[in-house]
């Protein structure tokens, strides 16, 4: 099976366990002998420490953006001078991070260093493609080469530490941050989560173009009910660990070298407070060595959850292994009194301020505290012509093909184009969600993108058409953190009018519809995953004009499109693709690039649907597929009145400018037994009038297991490039180690039996193949 082998090359050093530390006196710090410089130099600095210097390395406040000046003066600057600071967040720029690296190292008593973290979440000033944008790529070589420059980027301009990836798996498109994660598959999931770390880290963190990662948010927070934001969550632990573990672990097992804790409750305890998560499992049964961060105001947050005031919340935090409060400041506030009253002990504390010491040791930051952010550096690093053009062909690889009647893409140049739609220029939207180091006024529109490259040969004509929603009150809550929506006031049916007799001038219209960036994102959760009605009535307007419609599908969340996708002649689901945006689009809709993205997530037909995925179980009553594939209703079966069973469009679904055809599959060996290995693997050939690229998909399934089993689960894939004509033979290796699952005892490991081979261009077009594996 082709996989991508990362080397987990960040070595944290040995952290003795809780229950170790307790039996160990804060004096025998000087006296141990240690193995490592790492470990004898932080225990040195712990024996040196104050209880308040220790439970100061556990506060991590936001910053602002303040100025130079404030350094010092302002209210954070006092207390990192007090040494009750650890770290700082949300400040920007190498010379303001250097001012206030100045008072910690030089002003406070052990000249200890800040860490300074950002939501580096798809890039830096220089943005990629929403994360779920990025995901649909399925080349985790380019994806890590994202993280790699942001890294760069951000370290160049003293950022040290960025809070992703986030790889909460997904199902529910009603949630905003599905955006910010890799969707709906655990393997996948995986693939992409070690590929973001080793990007981040990369060999060597004390290098300094490498940034701490931290694998986020521990755990279960994709899985929110009704697609609410922070909402609980509840289900088994044989799910937990078999369809939403994995990508955190495969972080850990990638040396992420920090993990934030969720927001959801986990089993009736809040995420933060919960110690079989945050320590059984991520530390014990993992063996995850470094150090656990709340999410903002997670402490706080077990307030309101109702698990005691903020003293009590904090103890509980710091006892389920959380070592650094985000915002908060209950572990300032409440640590000292805790540990006078017994609620907490002195080894606890010294092991979450080791952790934390032991990560900016990691760094680097003892040696040079200013190792991070260089003026000069940032200057030739950020927003570069190499970073932006990694940004351009990230985007153009991304998009996902959903639609191509009779042709109509790629376009031809010459002619007259109408380019219609809210998104048309606006460039402030083009990053999309968790963009928080870009500079917005940098991206580059749809029509700056199209005019820059054809405008010289191509006449393009503009209008808006529609405003995002016809709901003002709406679109002022869709215009968050600056990225304005650019609202017309004018009346609905001027504006729709308008955009029709462009049209009509027109030979083909592009028409940029969808969601506005904040419209995904965090506490962007909605009720209705339609286009706004706004935008269905212009397309519907704009397809009596009789023109061919390409319809640019802005999007941060699957969309239930069944009312639109038979209206346009062609869609492109460009997500939001960053930075780059208006360049990379015009680059597939001219076909400079051939669209080869595949979806990391399934969209469904309707809102009823959710959830769907592709690896779900059989029911005890399943639908025949013959009904399945007809769409039709069968009483007394898992099926609904009034849809079908099937998405509207399936996890690994993409289309492309050419056609590819599968040969039958070979298997090595139909009835292989114990430890060895089989290989599956198809003859690919490309059958049309292009060069193009292909993503292979490898599914299993478990036929008969002593715990149910999905319906088919990713094992494997292969991005492959062939030129037109051209054939390629694309194997899997297939071992036990793909066969293992956590069984009701949560013991992982494989059944002998029946095993279903399957692979194919998506989850729901595979040609299948049966084994028989024996112990």
């Amino acid at each position: 099976m082709k996989k991508l082998v990362l080397v987990a090359a960040l070595a944290l050093s040995h952290v003795v366990s809780a229950q170790e530390t307790v039996s160990k006196p804060v004096q025998s710090y000087q006296t141990q002998q240690y193995k490592t410089k790492k470990e004898a130099f932080v225990n040195s600095l712990l024996a040196k420490m104050t209880l308040d210097e220790k439970i100061g390395q556990l506060n991590l406040p936001s910053a602002g953006d303040f100025t130079t000046g404030q350094a010092q003066n302002s209210n954070i600057g006092k207390k990192i001078e007090e040494g009750s600071v650890g770290g700082l967040f949300n400040i920007k720029g190498a010379e303001k991070i250097r001012a206030v690296q100045k008072v910690a190292v030089e002003k406070s008593r052990l000249k200890i260093p800040l860490i300074f973290g950002m939501d580096v979440i798809h890039g830096y000033e220089t943005t990629f493609p929403i994360p779920l944008g990025l995901a649909a790529s399925w080349d985790m070589n380019l994806i890590q080469q994202t993280a790699r420059v942001a890294a760069s980027e951000a370290t160049s301009d003293g950022i040290s530490w960025t809070f992703s990836p986030m790889t909460d798996i997904s199902r529910e498109p009603r949630w905003g941050r599905i955006s910010e994660g890799s969707g709906e598959d655990p393997y996948l999931g995986s693939e992409i989560a070690k590929a973001m770390v080793y990007g981040y880290q990369g060999k060597d963190l004390s290098l300094k173009n490498t940034i701490l990662a931290c694998v986020k948010h521990f755990a279960l927070y994709g899985a929110g009910e009704a697609g609410m934001d922070y909402n609980t969550v509840d289900m088994s632990h044989v799910r937990m660990f078999n369809e939403y573990f994995p990508p955190y672990k495969a972080a850990v097992d990638a040396g992420v070298g920090t993990v934030m804790a969720s927001f959801n409750e986990v089993d009736g305890i809040p995420a933060t407070g919960n110690r079989w998560l945050q320590t059984e499992v991520l530390r014990n049964q993992w063996g995850f060595k470094g150090f656990v961060v709340s999410d903002y105001t997670g402490i706080n947050e077990m307030i309101d959850h109702g698990m005691g005031d903020l003293q009590q919340v904090s103890a509980l935090a710091l006892k389920a292994g959380i070592d650094m409060d985000m915002v908060g400041e209950g572990f300032l506030t409440t640590l000292k009194k805790s540990l006078q009253e017994g609620k907490v002990t002195q080894a606890e504390i010294d092991l979450a301020a080791k952790r934390v010491l032991e990560a900016k040791y990691d760094l680097g930051l003892f040696d040079d505290p200013y190792r991070y952010g260089d003026p000069k550096a940032a200057e030739k690093e950020v927003y570069s012509l190499k970073n932006r053009e990694i940004a351009r062909s990230a985007a153009a690889q991304s998009v996902v093909l959903m639609k191509n009647e009779n042709n109509v893409l790629p376009l031809k140049p010459g002619g007259t184009v109408a380019v219609i739609g809210p998104l048309v220029n606006n460039a402030l939207n083009m990053a999309g969600t968790w963009s928080v180091g870009a500079k917005h006024s940098n991206s580059v529109s749809l029509m700056k993108g199209l005019q820059e490259n054809f405008g010289k040969n191509t006449k393009f004509i503009s209008a808006k058409g529609a405003n995002i929603d016809y709901s003002e009150k709406l679109e002022n809550i869709y215009a968050a953190h600056g990225k304005l929506t650019d609202r017309d006031n004018r009346p609905a049916d001027v504006i729709l009018k308008e955009a029709v007799e462009v049209a009509k001038k027109s030979d083909v219209i592009v028409l940029a519809i969808g969601e506005s960036a904040e419209m995904s994102g965090e506490s962007s959760s909605r009720t209705e995953i339609d286009i706004p009605k706004s935008q269905v009535d212009l397309l519907m307007e704009l397809k009596k004009t009789g023109k061919p419609i390409v319809m640019v599908l802005f999007t941060g969340r699957p969309l239930a499109l069944t009312n639109v996708k038979e209206v346009p002649d062609a869609i492109l689901n460009v997500w939001f693709p960053g930075t780059e945006a208006g360049h990379a689009i015009t680059d597939v809709l001219y076909g400079k690039v051939n669209p080869s993205g595949k979806l990391p997530v399934t969209f469904p037909r309707s809102l009823g649907q959710v959830p769907i995925y592709y690896n779900h179980k059989n029911t005890g009553r399943p639908l025949n597929s013959e009904k399945v594939d007809k769409c039709e209703y069968e009483r007394f079966r898992a099926n609904y009145m009034d849809e079908c069973n099937t998405p509207l469009y399936p996890f690994g679904y993409g289309l492309s400018y050419t056609t590819f055809s599968y040969s039958d599959m070979k298997v090595s060996n139909t009835n292989p037994k114990g430890d060895t290995s089989v290989t599956a693997s198809v003859n690919l050939r490309n059958t049309g009038n292009y060069d193009g690229s292909e993503v292979v998909q490898l599914y299993i399934r478990d036929l008969v297991g002593s715990n149910t089993r999905p319906v088919k689960e990713l094992k494997g894939f292969e991005k492959a490039f062939l030129k037109k004509g051209e054939s390629k033979t694309v194997t899997f290796t297939i071992t036990p180690e793909d066969l293992k699952f956590y069984n009701h005892e949560l013991k992982f490991d494989w059944e002998p039996g029946e095993f279903e081979i399957m692979i194919g261009t998506n989850s729901a077009d595979v040609s299948k193949t049966k084994i028989n594996w024996s112990k």
